[in-house]
């Protein structure tokens, strides 16, 4: 082969591999590689598929950014000081500004899934997981992003890829679990109307106004629940007006959800002996919202006898 024509041969080679490595991969590919991986991840954590496709599309320009290509992070997640990983550098708000470091792209998936966790997002668990918007709204005001129009950038993401159906029945029902509503001997009148799952290890049993729960068994501990539930101590605590020294015990029921302001129910005829977080723990609504309700001050036991508005009590 002559050199001009060697030389030629060479130059489209490298053209080629020019092109293949340098040509971006679009925002419908980036969703199609990853939907999998965040219906999973909203499986195991509640967190909807769509905000965290719509969260990965915008904070790695579609796994194109520098961060994405070389630190594997896609959700533009800082160090912070409780990050002990790899680190990487670029200019941000400021300059030199210190972002995670993964080994893959999917351990920052991982990754996302628990920083939501901390306890200024606690709020965006109680939304629906169809509400995308609210979810946007609320990473905002949590502090996730500095810019103004995130919210909107993340909807706009949603509805323009139509993200939403992945937050559909269809996608949130999980294999291991089989739902089925609570068994009532013939005549017996279900109190709470709750529903039950069945789950490998608890099972997962919902109150009327669809809060979950699980029955603690024997030699139950915090550590086993974080283990099956990717639920923190401090979350149980809070979740079920629990003092922060208090040990699990068999039988006692066990949010895993924050309770909602209100029941399905319209009132309770308080039974002897039954304190106002009974009732709360019965029927899956906040102690507060109980007491305020029923203006009650905090710590006050009901009288038996007496009955205990659920639902905003109605004028005469």
């Amino acid at each position: 082969m002559r050199i001009k024509e060697l030389g030629i041969t060479i130059w489209m080679i490298a053209g080629f591999f020019f092109l293949a490595f340098s040509q971006k991969q679009t925002p419908q590919e980036y969703i199609d590689k990853w939907k999998d991986v965040a219906i999973q991840k909203m499986k195991e954590h509640k967190i909807p598929a769509s905000i965290t496709l719509a969260q990965g599309v915008l904070e790695s320009g579609s796994g194109n950014s520098n961060l994405a290509r070389l630190a594997n992070n896609h959700f533009g997640i800082k160090c912070h000081s409780s990050w002990t990983g790899e680190t990487y550098y670029q200019d941000d708000d400021a300059k030199d500004e210190c972002f995670r470091k993964y080994k893959s792209a999917s351990e920052s998936y991982d990754d996302h899934a628990e920083f939501l966790k901390k306890r200024r997002y606690e709020d965006l668990f109680l939304l629906d997981i169809t509400d995308y918007k609210g979810w946007a709204y609320g990473l905002k005001k949590a502090g996730y992003a500095t810019n103004p129009k995130y919210p909107k950038l993340l909807i706009g993401i949603v509805e323009r890829y139509n993200l939403s159906q992945y937050d559909s029945d269809e996608y949130k029902s999980s294999p291991p679990l089989v739902s089925k509503k609570k068994e009532t001997k013939k005549n017996e009148k279900s109190e709470t109307n709750e529903t039950v799952t069945v789950n490998i290890g608890h099972t997962i049993s919902k109150t009327a106004n669809l809060v979950p729960f699980i029955v603690i068994k024997r030699n139950d501990s915090y550590e086993k629940l974080e283990k099956e539930f990717a639920i923190r101590k401090w979350q149980v605590v809070k979740y079920n007006d629990l003092r922060k020294n208090h040990e699990l015990k068999e039988g006692e029921r066990i949010f895993l959800k924050p309770k909602r302001c209100k029941s399905q129910e319209e009132t309770h005829k308080v039974k002897t002996g039954e304190t106002m977080r009974d009732i709360s723990q019965l029927y899956g609504v906040k102690l507060k919202s109980l007491y305020k309700r029923n203006g009650l001050d905090e710590g006050v036991v009901p009288k038996p006898g007496q009955t205990i508005f659920l639902r905003t009590k109605k004028k005469v």
